[in-house]
């Protein structure tokens, strides 16, 4: 599976996943550069529970992050360690985000576009923090 073919499975598959984008979410062949933080959640209720967003539970347990320099998409750090996924935390701004997959297709998604949070997480992560 390609790199692009994952983060498109991630994106419209059953886990459900927050998505911190430095700019629009865009897939399709030909779209500027951009950085995604796929931040995985725990599996179980996720109705409103008096958090923010409409989240109850926010418990991160696995981060991927990848990104694109205006040509494929590549994966650039992966852990589905608990204990380090939990140092990445989801913003209380996390929203609705229309998301356009490889095909052209529109997704909804939960997420938020912010390059500032980016950055930083990219920072938690070990990586630089600019593209």
């Amino acid at each position: 599976m390609t790199p692009l073919e994952e983060l498109a499975a991630l994106l419209t598959g059953g886990q459900r996943v927050v998505v911190i984008a430095e700019k629009d979410v865009d897939l399709r062949p030909g779209a500027s550069s951009n950085r995604l933080i796929l931040l995985k959640m725990a599996a179980g209720s996720l109705a409103a529970g008096g958090r923010g967003g409409g989240f109850g539970e926010r418990r991160v347990v696995g981060v991927a992050i990848f990104r694109s320099e205006g040509g494929p998409w590549t994966k650039a750090y992966e852990s589905m360690d608990e204990s380090v996924a939990g140092r990445f935390e989801v913003p209380y701004h996390v929203s609705r985000l229309p998301m356009n997959l490889p095909d052209g297709a529109e997704c909804m998604g939960y997420g938020v576009v912010d390059p500032e949070l980016v950055a930083q997480m990219h920072g938690t992560a070990g990586l630089p923090s600019s593209s």
